[in-house]
């Protein structure tokens, strides 16, 4: 893989100082327990904070310094995808879903609260986020506001987030496994598509050039990619100490993955492949880029 121009520790420096930003962030815009719906706050607010790399945050954050954008105005958008974010994941853990116990290290919202309450905060998350982007806080201009909105509803919609879950929980049930092209596909619309678009909505913020809103779209799409397969190979390798969540469940499951379907070397390889493919996007971007080619090496590479 090739090298960076970011020092090596830059981004183990940057990625938990943009964490803790993210999270007062949320802290802030998540609304605090109080009124007859205190429990569902409470269980909004457990499900949001405290926990998880913020990668989807740190890719709005730095899409944005590539254009000069406040940092307010990122902060917003990124605590905004981190709280649809935690949504999703309420909903992909109940029985219902992939049924899991724990999450980040500490029991999942159904089981902390009970399978209603998780239900109606996963609702209200979803809700809050596209209240955060439709805010005149986030940007002044109305029609950046009405983008980032389209472009979060298509990511997490039926052609996204919601439509891969359905080809997952249909894989389940399918008679044959799953091809390579059909798992490819079935990854970009439940992960992928979500990071695309953190990493295309710092581009959106600063009304970049399409050529340059492309670039990190692309960028987003092949590191979404390499993600699920280092996701899978880590469900494969590690344990649930290191990964904070129940690890084995996708051969437990007998889920097809590219790691069951290519073997740990090939999927490997893949996976670093996908991460040199979206380091090659960022040539326009020079060395304000770094910390995102930084990234796609780190995203491969990771333990947890």
């Amino acid at each position: 893989m090739s090298e960076t121009l970011a020092p090596p520790d830059a981004l183990s420096t940057a990625l938990p100082a943009a964490a803790a930003e993210i999270e007062a962030a949320l802290d802030t815009l998540l609304p605090r327990p109080e009124g007859p719906e205190a429990r569902l706050f409470e269980a909004m607010r457990y499900a949001s904070i405290g926990g998880g790399k913020r990668m989807r945050g740190f890719l709005v954050l730095e899409g944005a310094r590539q254009f000069s954008v406040s940092r307010a105005a990122a902060l917003r958008v990124a605590a905004a995808i981190e709280i649809l974010h935690a949504y999703s994941l309420v909903h992909d853990d109940l029985p219902a879903m992939d049924d899991d116990d724990l999450r980040r290290g500490k029991p999942t919202a159904h089981r902390a609260f009970d399978e209603a309450t998780a239900i109606l905060a996963g609702d209200a998350l979803q809700a809050r986020a596209f209240e955060v982007l439709a805010e005149e806080d986030t940007h002044s201009d109305p029609a950046v506001r009405a983008e980032l909105v389209r472009c979060l509803a298509r990511a997490a919609g039926a052609r996204g987030m919601c439509g891969g879950q359905m080809l997952d929980m249909l894989a389940e049930e399918a008679e044959a496994p799953l091809d390579e092209p059909a798992i490819g596909r079935l990854q970009l619309l439940k992960t992928g598509r979500l990071i695309e678009f953190s990493a295309e909505a710092g581009a959106i913020l600063g009304k970049a050039p399409s050529a340059q809103r492309h670039a990190l779209a692309a960028y987003g799409r092949d590191l979404g990619a390499a993600f699920q397969i280092a996701d899978d190979l880590l469900d494969a390798t590690a344990t649930a100490e290191q990964t904070g969540k129940r690890t084995g469940k996708d051969a437990e499951a007998g889920k097809a993955t590219l790691v069951s379907l290519l073997g740990l070397e090939r999927a490997r390889l893949q996976a670093e492949r996908l991460s040199e493919q979206a380091i090659n996007h960022l040539d326009s971007f020079g060395e304000r880029a770094d910390l995102l080619r930084a990234l796609a090496a780190y995203t491969v590479q990771r333990k947890s």
